[in-house]
C-alpha cells in the first residue's frame, strides 16, 4: 500500500520535527516570555502560510470556504489550548513526569476516534500502552516527583492533545478541504489569541539575537505551518487514533536529538524505552489497520438477509 506507507512516513517526519520543537522551545523561552514565543511561533506561521494559499489557489475556486474557516477556527482554538498547556506544564514539572502524561494520548485518543471504524479491539490498547511504558522508560532517569500544578496541565494538555487529533479526523472526514487553507486559518487565529496576552512581554525581544530568531522560525515554519499541514493532510487519509501511534514516537526522536545536540547520555533504560516505542507503535498500527480493513469489508459486503419461501 504505497498511498498508506507515504502517509506513515509524513506522520514519521512531523513526530521527528516535533521531537525537535522542546530543546528550541526551551531556549528560546530563556530568551523572551512563553506567550511572547507562542505569539511569534504564530505570527511567522501566518506570514508564511498565507501567501502560499494566494499563490496555489487557482482564480476558479474561493481562497477559502466557509467550512473552511469555520473547521479551522475550531481546529485553531483546540492546537492553541495544547500549546499553552505543554508549554506551561513543563516549565512547572519534571521532564519524567511531563513525558509519561503526555504520552496518555495514545490511549485517550482512539477512546474519542470515531473515524477508524468504531470500536478497536483489546489488543490495540495493550500497544498503547506499551507505547506508556516505553515513555515512563525514556524519562525514568529523571526521577518522579509527587504530582502537582504542572503535572495536572501536562494532563490537561494530553486530553485536550486526544481531542485535538480526533476532531482533525471527525470535522474533515467527508469534506473537501484543503488542508494548507485550514493551516492559515489556524495559524492566523493563534496570531490573534496571543497578540493581546504577549504584548507586554515583546520588549523583551529588544535584546535577542540572531540564535533566538533562528529558534523561532524553526518552531514557526516546521514545528507548526509544516506540522499543521502535514497532520492535517495525513489523518484525512489515515485515521485519528493511528495518526496518535505514529505521533506517539515523538519522545524517541526528543532523545536521539538531545543525545546530538543537547550533549545527552544514552541509558540502558532510554535505550529500551525506545525499542519498545517503536515496537508499540507498529504493534498498534498493525492492528488498527487490519481493524479498518475488517470494518470497510463488512460495510461493503453485508450479510445478505434470508428470503421467504
Amino acid at each position: 500500500m504505497p498511498e498508506a506507507r507515504r502517509t506513515d512516513a509524513v506522520l514519521l517526519l512531523v513526530a521527528v520535527v516535533w521531537g525537535s520543537s522542546y530543546l528550541t522551545a526551551k531556549t528560546a523561552a530563556e530568551a523572551a516570555p512563553v506567550l511572547v514565543v507562542l505569539f511569534l511561533r504564530y505570527l511567522l506561521s501566518s506570514l508564511a502560510g498565507l501567501p502560499l494559499v494566494l499563490a496555489v489557489t487557482s482564480r476558479s475556486r474561493p481562497r477559502w470556504t466557509r467550512d473552511e474557516i469555520r473547521i479551522g477556527a475550531v481546529l485553531g482554538v483546540s492546537q492553541a489550548a495544547v500549546l499553552v498547556l505543554e508549554m506551561y506544564g513543563v516549565a512547572h514539572t519534571s521532564a519524567a513526569n511531563a513525558g509519561l502524561l503526555i504520552s496518555l494520548t495514545l490511549v485517550i485518543t482512539p477512546l474519542l476516534d470515531r473515524t477508524g471504524g468504531g470500536r478497536l479491539p483489546p489488543r490495540f490498547f495493550l500497544a498503547a500502552g506499551l507505547c506508556v511504558l516505553a515513555v515512563g522508560l525514556l524519562t525514568s532517569g529523571h526521577g518522579f516527583g509527587v504530582p502537582g500544578v504542572g503535572d495536572l496541565l501536562i494532563l490537561a494538555a494530553a486530553v485536550v492533545r486526544a481531542a485535538h487529533v480526533a476532531l482533525v479526523g471527525r470535522l474533515t472526514a467527508g469534506r473537501a478541504l484543503r488542508p494548507l487553507q485550514l493551516t492559515a486559518v489556524q495559524t492566523s487565529l493563534g496570531s490573534l489569541l496571543f497578540l493581546v496576552p504577549a504584548a507586554p512581554g515583546l520588549s523583551a525581544l529588544a535584546g535577542t539575537g540572531t540564535a533566538t530568531w533562528l529558534q523561532l522560525a524553526h518552531l514557526a515554519l516546521f514545528c507548526s505551518l509544516f506540522a499543521f499541514l502535514a497532520q492535517t493532510w495525513a489523518v484525512q487519509r489515515s485515521s485519528a487514533s493511528r495518526a496518535s501511534l505514529l505521533l506517539g514516537t515523538e519522545p524517541v526522536w526528543a532523545v536521539a536529538i538531545g543525545l546530538a545536540l543537547g550533549g545527552e547520555h544514552l541509558t540502558l533504560s532510554t535505550a529500551l524505552g525506545a525499542l519498545l516505542m517503536v515496537a508499540g507503535t507498529y504493534w498498534g498500527q498493525a492492528i488498527e489497520r487490519a481493524h479498518r480493513t475488517r470494518t470497510k469489508e463488512k460495510t461493503a459486503c453485508p450479510t445478505p438477509t434470508p428470503t421467504a419461501v
